[in-house]
């Protein structure tokens, strides 16, 4: 085995060879960590894996934080269709481009709204499948969409309909050389000589071509006679998806995933475990109970106590029982002794955020997050949500991705085809149907630690051109810059006024302790250009500059409060 050269052969004081691969230094000299391919290290093991996954949510709080806040972080309420489709490839202006945008948008939230309309099974709307995907991903490392047809009906005009499947269902036919153990999940399609490895079959060149989907879950009680069912990947004639298939794969020839707490399923047993000593004996301290020695038959009840115990159910006579004022008859020359912990243990709280700030580290939730306990400084706080929102950002990207634009994609079709979204040129031009399917999936926003600060720096960013009104609100709560300037519109006109400069702060139009300018006296000229604080330029380079001035004073006064704060310690 050319990996564990002895040392005669193998060089000496050479690269890893005395660093990482060292097998001379004491530190690594034991550590023998052999690896295999993907399929050995993973498919091997996802079973175990699924199950202690799955156990933890529903018995550990730190696991069940770390699912929940990823589901309300990345899906929220469900992310949302925004068309945005390439108006210049399709010849369209900016009008008729929006205008068949709104269209499409809401000729898809009839579809995507009814959970009858879109869920197999009648259950969930389109957005709630989208939790119930992201849920499942996380927890059994992947999650599988079966694409199926309905009838149609005149209140349900599309017979697209996606079905959620857990990844257990996704394995390899005992037929095809798996064997009989659920470990040894590779396999042989004998029909087409192609390789399945845990489910899924590949081709020759490793391209996924078909999943095996069994009816039952393995070790279901009551469950009938297993059957197995060969789906392809892909339509025949159109190409388009028949199985959805959300994961994250981390390893190349990969093709199951991995459960998001697996590298951490260690510490959140032992962490769960902790707190339940912790619990129970801070329990048992609070606990008053009296022991009584006497020399009286111990059959007796003293001071005309209850029995704790089930009627007729009996009682051993070395057992004993502790509760709030319970009283115990100990029989002559027994005694009972007690350790002395002290409860609660001071070195909880701190054990267990050390330990959830390395489980944080591993699966990209700080633990302030993952606790939600938010006792550092706004700086500090607002590092740690940057940080998250990155992972919930790649994440809700990842779903979009498997879920959300290829179910977009197949009810696109089905549309264009029954002719209710009109498309010209989708069905024959690549292109042009790419130009018709781009997409934004927009999902809840990161919200603010400081309304007032955050949404100066947008207002900021939109005067300098740096961002535009519609990303800002979606950065601030998620909503429809569009739609609010309707709205808003319409209110004014019912108010009989007009909106307001958005770039001017109140009435005034300079910095601050500036007077706000009355306009033109008597018997004076109005100013002209920069010099006219009406001048609509003149305003918004004003207003700029203030928010600018505003800006830097908060950035100073947090600098001078760091440097305080530091001081003191």
């Amino acid at each position: 085995m050319g990996m564990y050269l002895p040392d005669s052969v193998r060089p000496q004081n050479k690269g890893y060879g005395e660093a990482g691969a060292s097998w001379s230094k004491r530190a690594v000299k034991g550590f023998n960590a052999p690896s295999g391919s993907a399929h050995e290290d993973i498919d091997f093991n996802n079973f175990t894996m699924r199950q202690r996954a799955r156990m933890l949510y529903m018995a550990a709080p730190v696991a069940t934080s770390a699912i929940k806040t990823n589901r309300t972080n990345v899906i929220g309420v469900g992310l949302r269709l925004k068309s945005r489709i390439d108006r210049e490839v399709l010849g369209l202006t900016p009008e008729q481009a929006e205008a068949w945008q709104k269209i499409t948008e809401r000729e898809f939230t009839l579809w995507a709204g009814d959970k009858r309309a879109c869920d197999a099974t009648g259950m969930n709307n389109f957005y709630g499948l989208q939790q119930l995907a992201l849920v499942s991903w996380l927890l059994s490392g992947d999650c599988i969409g079966i694409i199926k047809q309905y009838d149609t009906t005149p209140l349900l005009p599309y017979s697209l309909r996606v079905h959620l499947i857990e990844s257990d269902r996704i394995a390899t036919p005992g037929g095809y050389g798996a064997g009989g153990s659920i470990t040894f999940t590779t396999g042989k399609n004998t029909d087409t000589g192609n390789t399945i490895y845990d489910g899924v079959e590949v081709d020759k060149n490793g391209m996924v071509v078909a999943y095996h989907i069994r009816s039952t879950y393995p070790f279901e009680i009551g469950a009938p006679t297993t059957t197995w069912a060969r789906v392809l990947a892909y339509q025949e004639h159109t190409g388009l998806p028949n199985v959805l298939h959300v994961i994250d794969t981390e390893r190349p020839d990969q093709y199951r995933g991995v459960s998001y707490l697996a590298q951490v399923i260690e510490p959140l047993l032992q962490l769960r475990r902790y707190t339940e000593s912790e619990l129970m004996a801070a329990v048992v301290e609070s606990f008053y109970t009296a022991f009584i020695k006497t020399q009286a038959p111990t059959d007796e009840n003293p001071f005309n106590q209850t029995d704790p115990d089930m009627p007729g159910e009996p009682k051993g006579p070395n057992e004993y029982s502790m509760g709030p004022g319970q009283v115990n008859i100990m029989a002559p020359g027994e005694d009972v002794e007690f350790a002395n912990p002290t409860h609660p243990n001071g070195s909880f709280d701190k054990f267990v955020t050390a330990m959830c700030a390395q489980v944080g580290a591993a699966l990209e939730v700080p633990a302030d997050l993952l606790l939600k306990q938010f006792n550092s400084s706004y700086s500090a706080s607002r590092a740690a949500l940057l940080e998250a929102w990155k992972a919930f950002k790649m994440r809700r990207e990842w779903l979009a991705d498997d879920f959300c634009r290829p179910c977009y994609e197949i009810w696109m079709s089905e549309a264009v085809a029954r002719g209710r979204i009109y498309a010209p040129g989708f069905f024959t031009n690549p292109a042009i149907r790419a130009a018709y399917l781009g997409s934004e999936w927009l999902g809840p926003s990161q919200g603010q630690l400081d309304p007032v600060k955050e949404i100066t720096a947008e207002i900021l960013a939109c005067s300098e051109g740096y961002s535009t009104h519609e990303q800002s609100t979606i950065r601030l709560n998620g909503g429809q810059w569009d739609a609010n300037v309707e709205q808003l519109q319409r209110e004014n006109e019912k108010l009989g006024g007009q909106a307001p400069d958005p770039h001017q702060s109140g009435g005034g139009t300079g910095g601050q302790g500036e007077e706000s300018p009355e306009g033109p006296q008597e018997g004076e000229e109005p100013a002209e250009g920069d010099n006219n604080p009406h001048n609509p330029e003149t305003a918004r380079r004003r207003g700029a500059q203030a928010l600018r001035d505003l800006v830097i004073r908060e950035q100073i006064k947090q600098a001078i409060g760091g440097q305080a704060n530091e001081n003191k310690t």
